[in-house]
């Protein structure tokens, strides 16, 4: 749930009956929690749905007939009965999700064990199954100069409107060229960018504010929006905004770049949040440092950064090979 991801894995619910959790637990035990995660510790709305989603998972298998947990109370859960909950519920997620739910559930403990309601957190004791390592996928420069002309090409061919072509555009290129999440980039709004320096405030993960350039084509091209369609912008409107005038959705970003990813020929999997591996890839193919790369993500940890390392080992290896006597 605390992954760089502002899409939510898919999951199954064919093993726990999908009932309602009833109201007063989401009273009792889940509203305090999420006032905690969404005013203290300000956590994007997403991640607070992703901890929501594994607390009532987990109620909904506690409250099961056949397991019959829930009534016994929270601190009287044993390691065992959580094994019993990980085995039952790798039938239902991949490890990944599963990983993130009991994050949230440990974070849910604890947050419990500090107001003195639960004594422990019986997560602690129990391993979880391994991570498969997963490389991120991303598009290559070909393939994003590919990715990105579509728009122009519906636009020639008369098969979009003008408002639709360039705001596509201008979306993909700001994916792309300031490495934003798609939430960031419903979120922004004109006020937020600086048009002298090509500079856009984000808000990221935890309403941490970061800079953002935007390179020199996705300010050429929110010029050209912005001059056509909207010169009467207020600093509080969205830079992308429907022909109607509304802001465009994360669901609508999703789908339109489908729409592109098929035109290019290009594969289906790849999420806007893609577009953000890409960013960091090729950023690191060049040369840039490291934490610079951290820092422009929005990254609270290095080693969240440095999962993009792996395709700039054939370009070490190219500046190795020149400047070292040995090589």
């Amino acid at each position: 749930m605390t992954a760089d991801s502002d899409s939510l894995p898919a999951t199954s619910h064919s093993e726990t009956p999908a009932v309602e959790v009833p109201a007063e637990v989401i009273r009792d035990w889940w509203q305090p929690f999420e006032d905690h995660l969404a005013k203290e510790r300000r956590l994007s709305r997403y991640t607070v749905r992703n901890y929501r989603q594994a607390f009532e998972d987990f109620h909904r298998w506690l409250a099961d007939p056949q397991v019959n947990l829930w009534a016994r109370g929270l601190d009287a859960l044993t390691a065992r009965d959580i094994r019993d909950f990980v085995i039952e519920a790798q039938r239902r997620f991949d490890r990944r999700t599963l990983h993130n739910h009991a994050s949230g559930l440990r974070t849910f403990f604890k947050f419990w064990m500090r107001r003195g309601r639960l004594a422990r957190d019986p997560f602690l004791a129990v391993p979880l199954p391994k991570l498969e390592k997963r490389l991120p996928k991303f598009l290559t420069e070909s393939q994003m100069k590919l990715l990105l002309a579509g728009p122009q090409r519906l636009l020639e061919n008369e098969s979009i409107d003008a408002h639709s072509a360039w705001r596509d555009r201008l979306a993909m290129e700001l994916l792309y060229g300031g490495g934003l999440r798609v939430s960031e980039l419903v979120a922004l709004n004109h006020g937020a960018i600086d048009m002298d320096s090509g500079v856009a405030r984000v808000l990221g993960k935890g309403r941490k504010e970061r800079l953002c350039p935007l390179g020199a084509v996705a300010l050429a091209v929110l010029k050209k929006f912005r001059a056509e369609f909207a010169p009467n912008a207020a600093p509080s409107t969205a830079v992308l905004v429907n022909p109607n005038g509304s802001r465009m959705k994360v669901g609508a970003v999703q789908l339109m770049l489908k729409r592109y990813l098929a035109l290019a020929g290009l594969p289906m999997d790849i999420t806007p949040h893609k577009l953000r591996h890409s960013y960091a890839t090729h950023l690191l193919n060049a040369g840039a440092d490291l934490r610079l790369v951290q820092e422009l993500l929005g990254h609270a940890q290095l080693a969240t950064t440095q999962v993009y390392t792996h395709v700039s080992v054939a370009r070490l290896k190219e500046i190795y090979a020149k400047a070292h006597p040995r090589a």
